[in-house]
């Protein structure tokens, strides 16, 4: 009580809360009585208003409902050392089997991965909890390697692949664009659009991303990427066909 202030209390208030909001377990539970005992009755108020200022809530609004349950397997499988083994798609599809020693929860931008060693590829790899399916904690225990945490920084690598591409956006997807770049890329065009300096990595993610903007953007160069542009947009066209709307 002697060691803490206001503000170190309400910070690991609100780092513990956040957590346990989605990694849920008895030692967060605990933690959190622990904290909470120590408040002085003169500034339980003031910690209360400083906690609730900050609100982390990692749980998605829609989409995967999986997530929760296989945070709680996969802490368990990490506590014990136990084996886990599930379905998992890669890229374009591809759907493996995997048996793998997990060794760390991983939350990157907004997204929540586990890492561990597969014994499908005999190396250790990062695996997006979205794309598995089937997981199973086994019996089987491993005695547990000397690993090196995942690379998760690769803005460097990122920014060599980058090829910069002028688009033509209407105002009312301005939102949506800001989540790839940042304002300073953006230049105003007539009252209705902006031109915009969009980075792009050349592969299905990225040109995906463009054409889910729709006619509210159009691609003004380079050449290359607007054609292929197009060549996709012909192919999607094709899938419906050649008939009239009706």
């Amino acid at each position: 009580k002697n060691v803490f202030s206001t503000a170190d209390l309400s910070a690991i208030l609100i780092g513990l809360s956040s957590l346990s909001n989605m990694v849920r377990g008895d030692e967060l539970v605990n933690a959190l009585a622990k904290v909470k005992s120590f408040i002085p009755a003169e500034k339980a108020k003031d910690i209360e208003i400083k906690t609730n200022q900050i609100c982390i809530d990692l749980s998605p609004w829609i989409g995967n409902q999986n997530i929760q349950p296989y945070l709680e397997t996969i802490k368990a499988a990490l506590q014990n050392c136990r084996l886990l083994s599930f379905e998992y798609i890669a890229h374009h599809g591809n759907k493996t089997v995997r048996i793998v020693e997990p060794y760390q929860l991983v939350l990157k931008s907004s997204h929540w991965y586990f890492y561990g060693y597969c014994y499908h590829r005999n190396d250790y790899r990062l695996f997006r909890l979205s794309r598995m399916s089937d997981l199973q904690i086994q019996q089987e225990t491993f005695i547990p390697r000397n690993y090196q945490k995942p690379i998760l920084d690769f803005e460097e690598i990122w920014a060599a692949m980058q090829t910069e591409v002028k688009i033509r956006i209407h105002k009312s997807i301005l939102d949506r664009v800001l989540e790839y770049c940042s304002c300073g890329r953006f230049a105003p065009d007539g009252e209705e659009h902006y031109l915009v300096n969009f980075p792009l990595i050349e592969n299905e993610y990225y040109y995906d991303i463009l054409l889910s903007f729709g006619d509210k953007c159009e691609c003004i160069e380079p050449l290359h990427v607007r054609n292929e542009l197009k060549r996709r947009i012909y192919d999607l066209a094709a899938v419906y066909g050649d008939g009239l709307l009706t």
